[in-house]
């Protein structure tokens, strides 16, 4: 998937992330949720179920940002 897609998929699958597990997040820190998950999420889940195309690559950003956030609140956000 080339860098520039993968950006724009992950700042739509950051925003979609954000709202599902009620992340008060600005704009950047969306973006960069949403590309670092699309990386992740994209490269893992194509390894592992080596689907193509749209779908698998959209699905795979938004389980990967879900993720981050997860793995952010769990062991990195100071409460």
């Amino acid at each position: 998937m080339p860098i520039v897609f993968m950006i724009v998929i992950g700042a739509a699958a950051g925003f979609i992330a954000t709202r599902l597990m009620k992340v008060d997040a600005g704009i950047p820190a969306t973006i960069a949720i949403g590309v670092l998950g699309a990386i992740v999420g994209g490269l893992v889940l194509h390894a592992v179920l080596r689907l193509a195309g749209f779908g698998a690559g959209f699905v795979g950003a938004v389980l990967g940002a879900m993720l981050l956030i997860w793995l952010y609140r769990t062991y990195l956000e100071r409460r």
